[in-house]
This record gives structure tokens, C-alpha cells and sequence, in this order.
């Protein structure tokens, strides 16, 4: 029999760039006691995103902010909406280009996650926020 379970992650940032969140989410999946089943990670915003990336090296999310930052630049008078400064539309744009949910399969009671896959939330705005990720598990025991 499928069983459903949802748990609200709250997460505060530090500005600009990628937190970590796999070890409170790995964590939340193993009190849930199920086997195989599909986890789906969502955030709630649209200045900030999801993200699988590596783990190991910390370059690889100072290389990804640097190409985003090359890609999307803030105070861009291409952009209209600014209402909340310069990073306001930028942080819609980079979250666009991202994702807003991710979905992990649970094999054996465990996320399929590969050796160096880290799950991340990627905060588009240059100031600290707290943003609330949903996790939702269906699967069976």
C-alpha cells in the first residue's frame, strides 16, 4: 500500500549562491521508513531554485555563480521589473533557467542519488533570505 508523507524544509541563505540541504533531506527521508518510492523536492519562490550539482569540489558552485553572473547581470537595463532592486528581475531570470522541483527515486530505502550529486537550493537574490522547500515522499514500506 503507497503511503504519502510531506514535510516543509525552511532554509536560511546567505545571499547569492548554493546551500546544501541533502543531509537535512536524507535525514527527514530515513525517519520516513520506506523502501522505494519517488521524493519530490519544490521550492516555493521565484528568486530561487533547485538544484542536483557535485558535492566534492567547492569550485564547482563558485564556477556556476560566475557563469551566471557572466549570463544574467544585475541593474541589466534590458530589464522593466526592478522593484526590489537591481537583482530583483535577474534572480526571476537565473530561477527560470533553473528549476522549481526536482524528483529523486528511493530504491532499497535510500536516495538514488550518484556518489557526488548534492541536493541544493540556489538563492538568486544577493541578501539572505529564508525560503521554505516542500518534500513530498509517496512510496511503500
Amino acid at each position: 500500500m503507497t503511503r504519502q508523507l510531506t514535510h516543509i524544509l525552511r532554509l536560511s541563505t546567505r545571499g547569492r549562491g548554493l546551500t546544501e540541504m541533502t543531509r537535512e533531506i536524507v535525514a527527514w527521508v530515513g525517519h520516513a521508513a520506506m523502501k522505494t518510492g519517488l521524493l519530490t523536492v519544490f521550492i516555493r519562490h521565484t528568486s530561487a531554485s533547485l538544484l542536483i550539482q557535485e558535492n566534492a569540489d567547492p569550485a564547482v558552485p563558485r564556477d556556476l555563480e560566475r557563469f551566471f553572473a557572466r549570463l544574467v547581470r544585475d541593474g541589466d537595463p534590458l530589464f522593466e521589473h526592478a522593484s526590489e532592486g537591481a537583482d530583483d528581475m535577474p534572480a526571476h531570470v537565473r530561477a527560470a533557467l533553473t528549476q522549481t522541483q526536482v524528483s529523486i527515486p528511493l530504491v532499497d530505502g535510500a536516495l538514488a542519488l550518484g556518489t557526488w550529486q548534492g541536493i541544493y537550493l540556489y538563492e538568486h537574490r544577493t541578501r539572505a533570505h529564508t525560503r521554505e522547500v516542500v518534500l513530498h515522499l509517496a512510496g511503500e514500506p
